[in-house]
């Protein structure tokens, strides 16, 4: 009789395990996850960030996937991501959220940490473009103002932009490949950086400081390797752009532009796609699950308060 009640404890504690787990990865604040140029939340059934919605919201994480502009400036885009915030925090009733931001998606997640800071717990950059990106620069070079050459290249993108935005129903947000180019643009990111700063380290590619003067807290991590997988037929892409990068890059972002605030790893053997868990889910089996990086930090978030 005396093993009844050590019986009926250890069923209890199997019945709630899958309870205690779900709360020890939950974040007081909503997890908001901001796509980057040419992205979106879902497109045909496919994540922008493959998969990783999905186990963050298994492990009892709230989560949401808003769309922004696929191509325009980082402030537009910014103003979209405000709007739908207000939403998620109505809908929630909470009180911030945390954001992370892929590529542009970072500066997206800045612009509205900047503007209003009251709403925002953290900001996390992702491969994010915060110095600009090198290939950008290139583009920019070619398209002088008024030139055919603009021209075209504004028809093409914007028109592209809009294919995104109609395959992943949200054919209403405007395209603008000017304003894109100009947001990443070595340039034009020293601009942005200098109207919203926080979270900057003081030096580019040095490490920065976790809570910023705004009250919000800043991480980031990136990759460093464009092969990483050879059934990935993306990688090859990556490859090509990182030869027009100085220095150590993810294919599209070098490892000095991501830094921002905390870093806490800038030199995983990832590409810029599989910081998304792209394509599909093919990585680098020397290296860390990409989607296991997203867990940990939603459990350094819950430690934190966030």
């Amino acid at each position: 009789m005396k093993k009844i009640p050590l019986i009926l404890f250890v069923t209890l504690l199997f019945l709630l395990s899958p309870w205690c787990n779900a709360k020890k990865t939950t974040t007081q604040y909503p997890v908001v996850l901001v796509h980057g140029l040419m992205g979106f939340d879902n497109l045909l059934g496919i994540d922008y960030f493959y998969n990783i919605a999905t186990i963050l919201e298994k492990d009892g994480t709230l989560v949401f996937t808003p769309a922004v502009s696929a191509i325009n400036s980082s402030e537009v885009r910014g103003e979209q991501l405000l709007t739908q915030i207000e939403s998620i925090l109505a809908l929630t009733s909470a009180k911030k959220v945390n954001l992370i931001g892929h590529s542009q998606g970072a500066q997206t997640a800045r612009y509205v940490a900047s503007i209003r800071p009251d709403l925002i717990a953290s900001v996390t950059s992702v491969g994010g473009a915060n110095y600009g990106s090198g290939i950008i620069d290139l583009i920019n070079k070619e398209l002088t103002p008024g030139s055919q050459a603009e021209y075209t290249t504004r028809l093409v993108f914007d028109a592209f932009g809009g294919v995104i935005s109609l395959l992943s129903g949200n054919s209403q947000l405007p395209q603008n490949t000017l304003g894109a180019i100009n947001s990443l643009s070595t340039q034009g990111a020293a601009t942005f950086n200098q109207k919203y700063p926080e979270g900057l380290p003081k030096n580019e590619c040095e490490q920065g400081n976790m809570l910023a003067s705004n009250g919000v807290y800043y991480f980031s991590w990136s990759g460093t390797e464009t092969l990483t997988n050879i059934l990935d037929l993306s990688d090859l892409s990556m490859l090509f752009g990182s030869l027009f990068i100085l220095g150590h890059s993810d294919g599209l972002i070098s490892r000095c532009s991501s830094h921002l605030g905390h870093v806490i790893k800038d030199d995983y053997k990832m590409n810029h796609l599989d910081e998304i868990n792209q394509f599909i889910g093919l990585h680098s089996f020397r290296e860390v699950d990409p989607v296991e990086l997203y867990r940990s930090h939603v459990t350094r978030l819950q430690k934190l308060g966030l």
